[in-house]
């Protein structure tokens, strides 16, 4: 029997040049909103007269054990078999409380659906067989996205190969499943989770529906 799938991006930040394609590419994809955006490109160094700027690509890190799915009180986010974090439209009720519940501030709503939203690895592309948009877009090949349980694909032997790591969030491990090359000077965007209101909750609250 077949290993399921389980879809990850691994990110060679010394590749991005920060031209935003990848931005614009997913923003008409998945009809995002003006003002709003599904990923996005930070950047580290060019001040202080340093004269060497770095460019972090992010997006949804597609976690294990997902805060997001923790603080939804209607099940309207949840964990695929495939690695995917989605969001059921028919069950989100536009509570926020996912939202502020990720740590990578990753979620928004959408303003005329009155829903949450974010990037699922453009999962209408992957059902018909093509890989995310801002995948294929970007013109330095930044992003290579893959099955991790295939042995053949190129981020299973990447895995293996190279040294990686990833964003890790303060408070709690949620697990993501977005890496960087291990060159990558890792920005300090992840913040810890809450609910809205500015209210914090203890680590175990997070992963208690998370699994």
């Amino acid at each position: 029997m077949a290993e399921r799938k389980k879809y990850v991006i691994i990110v060679d930040a010394s590749k991005c040049i920060d031209c935003k394609a990848c931005m614009i590419a997913c923003k008409v994809e998945n009809n995002v909103q003006e003002g709003f955006w599904r990923n996005w490109i930070g950047t580290l160094g060019g001040e202080n007269g340093s004269l060497r700027t770095e460019f972090q690509p992010g997006q949804c890190m597609q976690c294990d054990d997902p805060s997001c799915v923790a603080a939804c009180p209607v099940q309207a986010t949840y964990k695929q078999d495939n690695g995917l974090v989605v969001i059921d439209p028919e069950k989100c009720i536009g509570c926020g409380n996912c939202v502020t519940g990720c740590p990578y501030n990753a979620r928004y709503r959408n303003p005329l659906k009155r829903i949450a939203d974010k990037c699922d690895f453009c999962e209408d592309r992957l059902n018909r067989g093509k890989e995310p948009a801002c995948v294929v877009t970007c013109p330095t090949k930044t992003r290579i996205f893959g099955d991790m349980n295939d042995p053949q694909s190129q981020v299973a032997q990447l895995l293996k190969t190279q040294k990686l790591v990833k964003i890790a969030a303060p408070h709690i491990n949620t697990r993501p499943n977005i890496y960087y090359y291990e060159g990558t000077k890792l920005l300090d965007w992840a913040v810890a989770p809450m609910l809205p209101g500015n209210i914090n909750r203890a680590p175990e609250f997070w992963k208690s529906t998370s699994s």
